[in-house]
């Protein structure tokens, strides 16, 4: 069945941001005098701080979780979202997506600020047919919320005519929760077996390679 929509994660799939995202977090729970090493922190990378932060904090009340919350994104945004950029080959992919006559949809855990922030640095606002942010949902990845939301606001399309490409795990078990088969790239740091076990159906280095070899890719095929 040809592909007529495409949901694309942002942070470690567009952006080259999970490693700023750690160091945010990390800086986060130093403000509580708590610390997690680089691997424990970027194993959660994906997730929204209401599914990170019950992860690595599942005693912490909401409250306290709100406030770590506010810090982390604080400090994203003070020292390292102006310092994020596009993946080579990022805006290229969404510009050839879209000269193809595929719906692109951005489908986010990051905030709406954020997302309106990358859809600038991507320079795709003319590519874009949608997008979802943390802002939209209930509850962000691995929950379905936000590809869900994504895909009603494709009418007519449905989800065996949409793909996601994502960097981490939770982007394809969210996307399984809707029925949505799931590219993965490797620039977000997630090993193959990790990817693989949560059920991607291919696995491509980066948003460069996954335009090489579009044509031939679950995308184009």
């Amino acid at each position: 069945m040809q592909i007529r929509a495409i949901l694309f994660d942002i942070d470690g799939t567009l952006i080259d941001s999970n490693d700023m995202h750690v160091l945010a977090w990390q800086e986060a729970f130093g403000t509580i005098g708590a610390h997690f090493d680089r691997v424990t922190v970027h194993d959660q990378i994906g997730k929204g701080a209401d599914m990170l932060l019950p992860t690595l904090f599942p005693n912490l009340d909401e409250d306290a979780r709100d406030k770590l919350a506010d810090a982390h994104g604080d400090i994203f945004k003070a020292k390292f979202l102006d310092s994020a950029k596009p993946f080579a080959g990022a805006h290229d992919l969404l510009a050839h997506a879209h000269r193809l006559g595929q719906q692109v949809v951005l489908a986010s855990s990051a905030s709406g600020p954020e997302l309106e922030h990358y859809l600038g640095l991507l320079d795709a606002r003319e590519l874009v047919s949608a997008t979802t942010s943390s802002d939209d949902v209930e509850q962000t990845k691995p929950a379905p919320d936000i590809f869900a939301t994504a895909l009603a606001k494709l009418p007519g399309i449905a989800a065996s005519e949409v793909l996601v490409v994502g960097d981490t795990p939770y982007d394809i078990e969210a996307a399984k929760k809707c029925g949505i088969a799931a590219v993965a790239l490797r620039s977000g740091k997630f090993t193959d077996a990790v990817l693989s076990e949560a059920g991607a159906i291919a696995i491509y280095d980066d948003a460069a390679a996954l335009l090489a070899g579009y044509a031939d890719s679950p995308l184009g095929r």
